[in-house]
């Protein structure tokens, strides 16, 4: 067996046996990142320049997907290519995937965890593209996995690069009447934009109903406070706020965070409102300049250290302003001014600058 097979048997029995109900070890999880980071970075350049950083596995940050591709195989052998949302390419992160299959069974774990506990299928309304008009978009390429795994049946009202009002005005109107439950899932620039486009129209969506919003405000015209956001989406569509939630997602990743509301409405005991972290997943908020562990609630940048990224790198250092809250993280938003200086310092040597 090659040591590439054995680590994703071994990242695949892992979300396998926690989305059979089973309990993950964090120090099985830790182990599995350590053994991934030492074969990722005998194989991809960029990654083992940082190798010598501490006891710690070195992050990379997602800076450098900007500007090298980062990956353990070679070019003809990508099955897909997503590309981060930005104003030019020059702005954009990009992750190349030889195999998508690990991708798929992180989300749709998670998903199946934290977005819908209670059914095994319902009606979907996306407001957001369809994979075949954003083929270079990983959100994209996981709602409409979701359509297919989840959705008793599925409405796409966005096409054609906008929210099509009418349909979705349709299909929402039409649940309204059946009293049939739905999940609105798309971006919060998308609310925003059904926001702007609705009116005074509301609707009296079933229990049972739900929201997923995600993204931010990147090159649009105008960004909206997200607890107003959560109030409005609350307001026009008769969705109780726990069942409004956000995802966390990133190109640079194949796992996501989803806030931990939905889930402890239907299985109390309720907490404050955090991000969820997969078993198979490491969120660590650390120091800006040493990227090292913070202490207790303390504010640091975000490292994720996600082990379905196999064929990249496992471990992601962002620039999100984040803090852990009981068993979670909350995200704060975009560290403000310059890159942070140990991610700057780390982004140069990756990339062998002086």
């Amino acid at each position: 067996m090659s040591r590439r097979s054995d680590l994703k048997g071994r990242i695949e029995s892992m979300i396998a046996h926690f989305d059979g109900g089973g309990e993950v070890d964090p120090a099985l999880r830790d182990r599995l990142i350590e053994d991934l980071a030492t074969w990722q970075a005998s194989r991809i350049p960029e990654y083992g320049r940082l190798q010598l950083q501490g006891d710690w596995p070195a992050a990379l940050p997602t800076d450098v997907f900007r500007f090298r591709r980062i990956a353990a195989h070679a070019k003809e052998d990508d099955v897909r290519v997503f590309s981060s949302s930005g104003t030019t390419s020059s702005d954009r992160s990009v992750h190349a995937y030889g195999d998508l299959s690990l991708y798929d069974l992180a989300a749709r774990a998670a998903a199946s965890r934290m977005l819908f506990p209670d059914v095994a299928q319902i009606r979907l309304v996306m407001l957001a593209p369809h994979e075949k008009e954003a083929l270079d978009s990983s959100l994209e390429y996981m709602l409409t996995r979701f359509g297919e795994w989840f959705g008793s049946e599925c409405t796409w009202a966005w096409r054609h690069a906008k929210l099509d009002l009418d349909r979705l005005t349709a299909v929402l109107s039409r649940a309204e009447v059946a009293g049939e439950p739905i999940a609105l899932l798309g971006t919060s620039f998308a609310f925003v934009h059904a926001e702007d486009g609705l009116g005074q129209r509301r609707f009296g969506l079933a229990p049972g109903s739900r929201v997923m919003q995600t993204g931010g405000y990147k090159g649009r015209s105008r960004e909206v406070d997200s607890d107003l956001l959560l109030e409005a989406i609350s307001d026009r569509y008769g969705i109780a706020t726990p069942f409004i939630i956000n995802e966390f997602g990133a190109t640079e990743l194949s796992s996501q965070l989803y806030e931990t509301t939905l889930r402890e409405a239907i299985h109390p005991p309720v907490g404050p409102r955090r991000l969820w972290v997969p078993p198979w997943v490491r969120a660590t908020p650390v120091d800006p300049d040493t990227l090292r562990p913070v202490e207790g609630d303390k504010v640091g940048i975000l490292r994720i250290d996600d082990t379905a990224n196999l064929d990249s790198v496992c471990c992601i250092q962002t620039a999100d302003l984040a803090k852990r809250v009981e068993d979670g993280i909350v995200v704060l938003g975009r560290a403000a001014g310059a890159t942070p200086r140990g991610c700057s310092l780390a982004a140069d040597q990756a990339l062998g600058a002086r």
